[in-house]
């Protein structure tokens, strides 16, 4: 059975300018042990997902689907329900320590509230647990540290703070909401390595809301690419990077840096996705894909199984032929820019 079951997840907001709908149809399933990635340009609608699932989002926000976490639906919980969840069954680590951290409280602090918002227990134990944590995620000298502030880290240093206040409760899953940005190459590695390690010893599901298709490589066992607010293409790890269906998925891979294509352009996807406010008219791409046919600006493709397949769904009118072929031609391009 599913840790966390995502069933038609709709999210709209409104503004002065008429009703955004940021997510439109989302679902998804996550079990324990297992890493689910979120991809797709900004905007498209990753993060409202998950700051729905943790009833994050702003006052007057329209939800509805469901979003069952074991057996509990957490679209329309009880606040006070939702609390307890939150940062104990499930935690998330969001995209910007420097502003996620009280930046006038210690490190130590803030670990400490952490736990003594989910559990009966004594500063000296809060404060011994938040050492553990420190250690587990490689800060050097954790017991003096916790009297530092959050500006007193590097980005990297204060991130790792963030994945601990973020397991110190050994939370059943873990939403990391784009962990590795404005990082530098090395501790992106660290931090990717950091949170497969602590997966294995926690057994903790993962979602990882992420643009990067390189850290999708290295941590997904499942990957659901987004595009506008609705799910263009759903599969494993192995059915996105070697039997992608969809034009958008295919663009995401093209637009990756390769080390074997130093000097070559990037091939960016064309144009700019729509507006949320006032989306096209039938399959959201097709005003930036380059296989669009007449019935794509009429008509929304299904969300539907990919023939063969068990797992893998696409949203795409063309036909299974021509998705094969330009699967297995974007692997053959692929196999050639990497040696």
């Amino acid at each position: 059975m599913a840790l966390l079951d995502v069933r038609d997840l709709k999210t709209q907001f409104r503004t002065d300018d008429g009703i955004v709908g940021a997510v439109d149809g989302v679902s998804f399933s996550v079990e324990k042990g297992q890493t689910l990635a979120i991809v797709g340009e900004s905007g498209c609608g990753k993060s409202v997902t998950c700051l729905t699932i943790m009833g994050l989002n702003p006052r007057g926000t329209i939800s509805t689907g469901q979003a069952l976490f074991k057996d509990r639906d957490l679209i329309g919980m009880e606040s006070s329900e939702l609390r307890k969840v939150r940062g104990n069954e499930i935690s998330m680590i969001f995209q910007d320590p420097m502003t996620s951290l009280n930046p006038v409280q210690t490190i130590g602090a803030q670990l400490r509230e952490a736990v003594q918002l989910h559990a009966d227990t004594t500063k000296a134990a809060a404060s011994k647990r938040a050492v553990e944590m420190l250690k587990a995620v490689g800060i050097p000298r954790a017991e003096t540290r916790l009297e530092d502030y959050p500006h007193q880290f590097s980005g990297g240093m204060r991130q790792r703070v963030m994945i601990a206040m973020a397991l110190i409760n050994n939370p059943d899953l873990l939403i990391a909401d784009e962990p590795t940005t404005a990082l530098d190459v090395t501790t992106q590695a660290q931090i990717l390595k950091l949170m497969n390690d602590l997966q294995r010893d926690f057994g903790s599901a993962i979602i990882l809301i992420t643009h990067d298709l390189g850290v999708v490589a290295e941590t997904a066992d499942e990957v659901l690419v987004m595009y506008a607010a609705k799910p263009a293409e759903q599969g494993t790890y192995q059915d996105i990077f070697y039997h992608a269906h969809h034009p958008y998925t295919w663009g995401l891979m093209r637009s990756l840096p390769r080390l074997a294509a130093i000097g070559q352009d990037l091939k960016p996807i064309a144009g700019s996705p729509p507006s949320l406010l006032r989306p096209p008219k039938g399959c959201r791409f097709h005003l930036r894909c380059p296989y669009a046919m007449d019935v794509c600006s009429q008509e929304q493709p299904p969300f539907e199984r990919v023939e063969g397949s068990d797992q893998h769904f696409a949203a795409c009118h063309l036909d299974a032929d021509t998705q094969r072929q330009e699967a297995e031609k974007l692997v053959a391009e692929t196999m050639a820019t990497t040696g």
